[in-house]
């Protein structure tokens, strides 16, 4: 009908000698009945209607979202569960707002292998459907694993708000930053022209942007809006969903751990209101009850006379080292090398030859050639995989000095 509509109307006045056309006119006016029901046709006399222009591309989306739909069963089949299709969200772009959940579905969105889609299944009691994600950020990311998906990060970095706070009259100089950093000394390693050389770095990437002006090699014009419009640009760059997984372990496997789980920090937070008492809000509650008597068999925690749970001091970091102490042993075992657990305030060197997943969260192997540690992963020191690598062990946390950026604190 579509194609052979004149300006979009079609006319199936009938026609008295035209009989085998007879019950498909008989079709074409019910199916029209049911598109002029959807408000995408429009009946201007008997037999002669006008197709909407939304007709093709509504139509297409809808079929498009039941196949998504169907999708969205299949995955929560397969996982045993079950949920009203009314509680399916579909998200064309990242979410307006963070969602925490359970990974059902992960599969390829296009022939390039460039993005994917997730299924999650949503501690708000709703199960979304995420497409266009950045594959490298969920590689960790299994079908159980908990992981939050919000907006692209528009938050504006600190080399920006250092450039703004020091410009002057809008105007930016980098020997006037360089004066700055040596009388304030807080650059590690000393190294104040490189900590000032990647400033400039980051205005000549935001010159090619338009929102910085390079008048000379010790002036740059800086707009009064520079920090927002600088962040307005990463945001448009990285329009992908921020990802943070959670814990690679699903419920059950958290449930028993002998590391700091994400049950755990839910535990010590206190804070349920975003739990859904349905679906996967209603399994997290139960699985926290069961982490709770966990820890209190285990000692780490004990039961008041009020009914509420005092947990051990420092439950968190406790956990989390030792859980690193009994994987260090084990991993010990079958490199045939020593196993020395890094301290606070240490900073450690040595070859970054892998990584190990725990429910603590990732670690990053750091062998010497008569030990090894186990120290807090982070992205940033992937690419020195088989390099030496150096950082600060700082409260759960490392500060990588990696290369012309060490000192940054990266």
């Amino acid at each position: 009908m579509i194609a052979e509509a004149e300006d979009r109307f079609i006319d199936l006045r009938p026609e008295p000698d035209d009989l085998r056309g007879q019950a498909d006119r008989t079709l074409r006016l019910r199916r029209l009945g049911k598109l002029g029901d959807m408000e995408l046709a429009t009946e201007h006399a008997p037999g002669v209607w006008e197709l909407s222009d939304r007709l093709e591309p509504t139509l297409r989306e809808l079929g498009e979202r039941g196949d998504i739909n169907r999708t969205m069963q299949q995955a929560l089949r397969a996982e045993g569960a079950e949920r009203d299709p009314m509680t399916f969200q579909i998200h064309d772009a990242a979410p307006a707002a963070p969602i925490v959940g359970r990974v059902i579905d992960k599969h390829l969105s296009d022939e390039l292998g460039e993005t994917l889609t997730l299924v999650v299944d949503g501690v708000d009691g709703r199960t979304h459907h995420i497409s266009g994600i950045d594959p490298t950020r969920v590689e960790d990311a299994r079908i159980g694993s908990v992981i939050e998906i919000g907006p692209p990060d528009s938050t504006g970095r600190p080399s920006d708000r250092a450039i703004a706070g020091l410009a002057e009259d809008g105007i930016y100089r980098p020997s006037r930053h360089l004066e700055q950093a040596r009388f304030d000394g807080h650059v590690p390693n000393g190294d104040y022209e490189g900590f000032v050389d990647a400033h400039v770095r980051r205005l000549e990437a935001l010159r090619r942007a338009g929102i910085a002006e390079r008048i000379d090699a010790d002036q740059w014009r800086i707009p009064s809006d520079f920090e927002a419009r600088a962040a307005a640009h990463d945001a448009g760059r990285n329009g992908r969903a921020n990802i943070r997984i959670l814990s690679t372990f699903d419920l059950e496997r958290q449930i028993g751990s002998d590391g700091a789980t994400w049950l755990d920090r839910r535990l010590v937070s206190t804070d349920t209101s975003d739990l859904s008492p349905a679906g996967f809000g209603a399994q997290v509650r139960e699985a926290m009850d069961r982490r709770r008597d966990h820890h209190v068999d285990q000692g780490d925690a004990a039961r008041q006379p009020d009914g509420r749970i005092a947990y051990r001091r420092n439950l968190i970091a406790t956990l989390r080292e030792r859980e690193v102490a009994r994987a260090g042993e084990e991993l010990a075992a079958k490199k045939s090398l020593p196993f020395r657990m890094a301290a606070d305030g240490e900073t450690v060197t040595g070859a970054f030859t892998g990584t190990a997943q725990l429910s603590s969260g990732k670690f990053a192997i750091v062998e010497k050639s008569h030990e090894f540690t186990l120290v807090p992963w982070r992205p940033v020191i992937d690419r020195q995989l088989g390099r030496e690598v150096m950082g600060v062990v700082q409260g759960g946390s490392v500060s990588w000095q990696l290369g012309r950026q060490r000192g940054l604190g990266i």
